[in-house]
């Protein structure tokens, strides 16, 4: 089945409703990312205290070395990890409300027949293969976007020090 045919059948079985089924469930997936964002912030705060600790005077622009960009990398695998395993059961929830003819009709109700039908557990079914697709992810991601930061910072930096 080809991506129109999957749309046509989509809207015949469901109409517009079916195109955003889940979507409850997937704002609910923001709370991840928050999660994510705020525990990343303060171990990169606490390496960076820990660096600037080592002996740095604070006129000096810090030079990064790769150590510094595997700290994050490691920051970044631990935030996501903490993350994906306390957010994780809106994953299973949005799956079980994408399923084609399913019971599930809500966000709540199927976090409620979960529970009652496969218990506590069900919440968490997926979970290794999950985190072991995101976690290495994530952590080139947001390794590549402190190199980034880091590399206008330097640009920025070396074109100001010039001007004067």
């Amino acid at each position: 089945m080809n991506a129109f045919e999957c749309i046509r059948k989509v809207y015949r079985s469901d109409g517009i409703k079916g195109f955003y089924r889940g979507m409850s469930a997937s704002y609910a997936g923001i709370s991840e990312t928050v999660i994510h964002f705020v525990i990343y912030e303060n171990i990169k705060q606490k390496i960076l205290e820990c660096n600037s600790a080592s002996g740095m005077d604070k006129e000096d622009e810090p030079v990064k070395k790769a150590s510094d960009f595997v700290s994050m990398m490691a920051a970044a695998a631990t935030s996501k990890t903490c993350a994906t395993s306390i957010a994780y059961p809106h994953e299973v929830v949005r799956t079980r409300l994408r399923e084609e003819g399913t019971k599930y009709r809500s966000f709540f109700q199927t976090l409620s027949l979960l529970m009652q039908e496969e218990g506590y557990s069900s919440f968490y079914r997926g979970l290794a293969t999950h985190l072991i697709r995101q976690i290495p992810n994530t952590a080139i991601m947001m390794t590549t976007y402190e190199v980034v930061v880091y590399l206008l910072n330097r640009q920025q930096h070396y074109y100001l020090t010039i001007g004067k």
